[in-house]
């Protein structure tokens, strides 16, 4: 059957970032729905971000074009531009290649709601962490910018 049942779809609570890294998203909540459909050339996400919690690092892909849409509450959407406030019914796209790191935190006091969908190609594409000292490998492995690993498997792999 198409429809998706969000409650059992597979889910991926917290994040797979190295320590120190990973303190302001470990309270994000993803629903893979994406995964629940059997897609394979795209992913779908429903994030839920508590107050306090990040999407992620501020970052950006080599090779996968990302689109966040906010379904419920409001976010700050932290850009190399600047930062601006989205609400429910705004929506943001980050072509693959441009190096605009972007993340989107919820300083608000309740918790936001929104729509990820992103290309698959974690053959060939990195990630690059411009605010710290990291980085994602297309093996999916976190890195230091010299190379070094973590030790640490991104789990959005």
């Amino acid at each position: 059957m198409p429809k998706i049942d969000i409650a059992a779809a597979p889910t991926k609570h917290g994040t797979g970032y190295p320590p120190p890294h990973d303190a302001p998203c470990l309270d994000r909540k993803r629903w893979r729905l994406g995964d629940a459909a059997g897609l394979t050339q795209f992913g779908v996400n429903l994030q839920r971000l508590a107050p306090g919690v990040w999407s992620s690092q501020r970052h950006w892909h080599s090779a996968e074009d990302e689109f966040v849409y906010v379904l419920e509450g409001e976010v700050v959407l932290v850009t190399d531009e600047g930062e601006q406030v989205m609400r429910a019914g705004d929506c943001a796209g980050f072509p693959a290649g441009q190096p605009n790191g972007h993340h989107l935190q919820n300083r608000s006091d309740r918790e936001a709601v929104l729509l990820e969908v992103g290309a698959r190609r974690p053959d060939v594409d990195t990630c690059e962490y411009p605010d710290i000292d990291m980085a994602m490998d297309a093996a999916g492995d976190f890195v230091h910018r010299d190379g070094a690993p973590y030790g640490v498997r991104s789990i959005s792999r």
